[in-house]
């Protein structure tokens, strides 16, 4: 009895240890949560990013906190026209936040002033995955696959874009485009009552 009263008593002190550490883990995690909210208020998103990896590592729930501060240096660096910082930090923030459709757009949007339209384009594939009848997203992509000439599936998303918004001035002109595009590379068809494949009269004897 006095035995099992030891191992109890053991248990317990264990459980207790642990849940101080969690405890003050927890704490601490707060106390740099709070910093790099700050700093990431000011803009400092060096620091801001820092303080908050530690939070986030000490607890998980500080991730998306993680994530905005990414999305933040992203964003500065993008308008300094530090296009492949900028894109690792969207790269990053969208690890911490995969459904978010402001980065996937930020992030495309450097893409495409980096001339990558492969990218872009995956990007907007799945901004429109996430967002099926956003208008926007569809003729973002449209554009990129006519830069691509593509000119099928620039055509098939312009064609969506008219049909959730028929008088859309950009989904209009891109068709047009598209469609002179199509014309200009359709092949000759041979004046009416000649078969294409026909053989050329038989020459008389003379």
């Amino acid at each position: 009895m006095k035995k099992y009263s030891t191992i109890t008593l053991f248990i317990a002190l264990a459980v207790c240890v642990s849940q101080f550490a969690h405890a003050q883990g927890n704490k601490e995690a707060n106390k740099l949560a709070r910093e790099g909210a700050e700093a990431s208020k000011n803009q400092d998103y060096d620091k801001a990013v820092e303080l908050l990896r530690k939070a986030s590592a000490l607890d998980h729930k500080y991730a998306t906190d993680l994530a905005i501060a990414y999305q933040g240096r992203g964003y500065a660096f993008a308008k300094n026209q530090q296009f492949q910082e900028a894109i690792q930090d969207y790269t990053e923030a969208l690890k911490l936040k995969s459904n978010d459709p402001r980065i996937y757009e930020q992030r495309a949007a450097v893409e495409m002033k980096t001339y990558d339209y492969d990218k872009a384009l995956a990007d907007y594939s799945e901004l429109i995955k996430l967002k099926p009848n956003e208008v926007r997203y569809l003729n973002y992509r449209a554009y990129v696959y006519e830069v691509k000439d593509d000119v099928q599936n620039s055509m098939v998303d312009a064609e969506k874009v008219l049909k959730l918004d028929p008088n859309n001035q950009e989904a209009k002109a891109r068709k047009q485009r598209l469609e002179q595009k199509q014309a200009e590379h359709a092949p000759l068809t041979p004046p009416p009552g000649v078969s294409p494949k026909a053989s050329p009269p038989a020459k008389k004897k003379p």
